[in-house]
């Protein structure tokens, strides 16, 4: 079999009473590490850090939030009951969903604080990608998101005597049931994960580039292509996890509706949203001139002192 990477994985561990995974520990060093970022960035622009961080404690919660029930359509659709598919605890996870989440949530208490999000989009843009990047990294300690058999220098070579996420349990016991001798290979398969960390790492070299090249651009537009790239890289990676009908772990593969599954039709939606984003703002003032004049406007307001009701702050950048 060609050279593929290869490597133990780290399985859940017990910590007292508790079953833990580094697959929730760098999601949360994920968001700590974007979350920094973002929030320098914007006192270097100006913006109070009072308001930056209790934005970011809203879109937390609408993070963890949105990455539970983002799948529960889905495993209702699937047949799975009610009260099963909207157990807050027990279930699949969504990073998709988490951003939504994050990002509605985010949304909405920064309208509240007097802020326009979109004049402060390009940080979460750069975290978000930050925190793609970290997050990845637990899932490829754990070695998650196996998908179908591939040659590739990139995919996962699965060995005798691995342990790895639960969710390819089939694929290791195929493995350990075969005569392949300890250490070496048995199947290799296209390792979603860390292609979509290597899609996130070149994502945020762009957006760091465009934050300091592109003085000339439009307040949202940097976000919409966040949106844009990422959308896409999700749509297509999604065809790595396909798994054909008779391969070992078929199962494995997520939920179709139609052609594509729940993951690329949410994709497609949002790579549509984020082109409209970038053209849409591509109209409005430089980025320069509209985070002063809104930031200027929203000095007195403070955390504990919110707007009764939202700013006009998203009309008047279109007009």
């Amino acid at each position: 079999m060609p050279s593929v990477i290869s490597w133990p994985p780290i399985p859940i561990f017990e910590l007292g009473p508790l079953n833990l995974s580094l697959h929730g520990l760098f999601a949360a060093l994920g968001f700590l590490a974007g979350a920094v970022v973002a929030t320098k960035l914007a006192v270097r622009w100006g913006y109070d850090d009072a308001k930056i961080q209790s934005t970011l404690t809203w879109g937390l919660v609408g993070a963890i939030l949105g990455a539970r029930y983002f799948t529960a359509p889905a495993q209702i659709i699937g047949g799975m009951d009610l009260l099963s598919a909207l157990n807050p605890i027990v279930g699949n996870f969504s990073i998709l969903g988490g951003m939504l989440g994050g990002i509605l949530a985010g949304y909405y208490r920064i309208r509240k604080l007097g802020l326009s999000f979109w004049e402060t989009s390009d940080f979460w843009a750069i975290g978000l990608a930050i925190g793609t990047i970290v997050g990845r990294i637990g899932d490829l300690l754990i070695v998650e998101h196996l998908g179908s058999e591939s040659s590739s220098f990139l995919a996962f070579g699965i060995k005798p005597g691995y342990r790895p996420a639960p969710q390819h349990t089939v694929l290791q016991a195929a493995c350990d049931a075969s005569d392949t001798p300890v250490g070496e290979v048995c199947a290799s398969y296209h390792f979603s994960s860390f292609y979509d960390m290597i899609g996130a790492t070149i994502l945020l070299a762009v957006l760091v580039f465009l934050y300091k090249k592109w003085t000339s651009r439009g307040v949202g537009q940097m976000f919409g292509l966040w949106v844009v790239w990422y959308a896409i890289q999700r749509f297509l990676l999604d065809f790595t996890r396909l798994v054909p009908e008779g391969q070992v772990g078929a199962g494995a593969a997520d939920a179709h509706l139609g052609a594509f599954t729940y993951s690329q039709w949410s994709g497609l939606a949002a790579s549509l949203l984020g082109l409209a984003m970038v053209w849409w703002f591509s109209r409005n003032e430089t980025t320069e001139v509209a985070w002063n004049a809104n930031r200027d406007r929203a000095e007195e307001i403070t955390p504990g002192e919110e707007s009764a009701t939202p700013t006009d702050d998203d009309a008047e950048v279109g007009s």
